[in-house]
């Protein structure tokens, strides 16, 4: 039959979603998925829309506050890979059973969601009090190879290599 593709579906494809406003490592995502054939969904705001979008597949989404971790709650599936800075958005995703590091290359887990989210309450409650810390460091060259590293680690555990 002309045209007939034979398509397995005892394992399922899996995504790598991208909380993409402001992650600095697109095109190691880019890079490595290329790498094991994923399948890479950049979802940003219109007020952050690229004019000229890496590869991959670009969505956009309302300007509005949770726009973009609304979306990707909804399309993510159990075993996807998520890249996001978002610690709320990490804790919901992991209870889905969805792989999750921050641009810096730190890999999620249930474990420590509970610490990660009491520093997050504590420090929007001290910015709520007037009092501001420094900020994060600036991102280096060394977050972006630890990001690589663990990108690449999470994608060869799922391809069983």
């Amino acid at each position: 039959m002309e045209g007939c593709r034979i398509q397995s579906y005892s394992k399922r494809n899996y995504t790598i979603f991208v909380d993409a406003d402001a992650c600095p490592v697109k095109k190691e995502i880019v890079e490595l998925a290329h790498t094991y054939y994923v399948e890479v969904v950049f979802v940003a705001s219109y007020a952050h829309m690229q004019t000229n979008p890496s590869a991959g597949k670009w969505v956009y989404v309302d300007s509005e506050k949770e726009a973009v971790d609304l979306y990707i709650l909804n399309h993510v599936q159990q075993g996807d890979v998520a890249v996001t800075q978002d610690t709320g958005l990490a804790s919901m995703l992991l209870s889905r059973r969805v792989y999750v590091l921050s641009p810096r290359g730190k890999v999620y887990s249930e474990n420590d969601m509970d610490t990660v989210l009491f520093f997050r309450y504590v420090s929007a409650k001290e910015r709520k009090a007037g009092r501001y810390s420094k900020g994060p460091k600036a991102f280096s060259d060394e977050d972006r190879e630890k990001f690589s590293t663990a990108l690449e680690k999470i994608l060869s555990k799922r391809e069983g290599i």
